[in-house]
């Protein structure tokens, strides 16, 4: 039986870790069939040595989605490993310190700004410069967490991310007539490298290990793994400008 991303070219974005959602959407990406490509930044040998830990080593290269020349160059770059694209996964956020935890009233603009770029923007940065090579359409799917409601220490990047999902759906209206599909998976809180850099984990854990009627692992990424690569494959082809959740149901919750 083939698998879910059987023949399927896909770029994802945001490997850092083996605790990387991103990690684990490849894993996944890669036991479907896809053939990977990898995107880093600045830590290119830590990635490179995080990426011989999957299945099939993929190529890494380098990207910068605040750098338009790097952005410009990207559909080159990527054409010395695939001839297309039929799937790109986001997964880029990053907030200066002063944008988390304490303090929402005391960060610059500057900060949040660079917060909003590299969140939310960098969403259609990333599909302008991978449309060059998706002429017969495919899926582009970002990693969000629920911006509907305020969380504690999330401060800007909660922001960012509200941002973020307005983004997709206005980029679904724009691709969509290309055949490209712009959705969001909105995760529960997870052990990462990006949670660590938030105040208040312990109580977000407690609050999905009670409520999330499916119950939540925060150690175990790949659920939200294989939600983004069910999104990537050819299973959901009329659905776009969507959010899914994959948080253990806790977002149907009252709080």
């Amino acid at each position: 039986m083939p698998g879910l991303l059987a023949g399927k070219q896909v770029l994802i974005t945001g490997v850092l870790t083996e605790s990387s959602i991103a990690f684990h959407a490849a894993k996944v990406a890669q036991q479907q069939g896809a053939r990977v490509v990898l995107t880093g930044y600045g830590r290119l040998s830590l990635v490179r040595r995080i990426a011989n830990r999957l299945p099939d080593p993929p190529p890494v290269i380098e990207l910068d989605v605040t750098d338009q020349t790097m952005l410009d160059d990207l559909a080159p770059r990527l054409r010395e490993h695939v001839d297309r694209l039929d799937g790109v996964l986001h997964s880029i956020a990053y907030a200066p310190p002063s944008c988390l935890g304490e303090g929402f009233l005391d960060a610059p603009w500057p900060d949040v700004a660079t917060a909003v770029e590299v969140s939310a923007y960098s969403l259609t940065s990333l599909a302008v410069a991978c449309r060059p090579l998706m002429p017969a359409g495919g899926s582009i799917v970002g990693v969000d967490f629920d911006a509907g409601v305020s969380w504690p220490g999330y401060n800007w990047m909660g922001v960012a991310k509200a941002a973020l999902e307005s983004t997709t759906r206005y980029l679904a209206r724009e691709l969509g007539p290309g055949g490209i599909r712009v959705n969001l998976v909105a995760a529960g809180p997870l052990r990462t490298v990006a949670a660590r850099s938030i105040g208040g984990p312990d109580d977000l854990e407690t609050a999905w290990r009670d409520r999330a009627p499916l119950g939540w692992d925060t150690t175990d990424p790949e659920p939200v793994g294989r939600t983004l690569c069910a999104l990537l494959s050819d299973w959901l082809p009329a659905t776009t400008g969507a959010i899914l959740h994959a948080d253990g149901g806790f977002h149907s919750t009252g709080r």
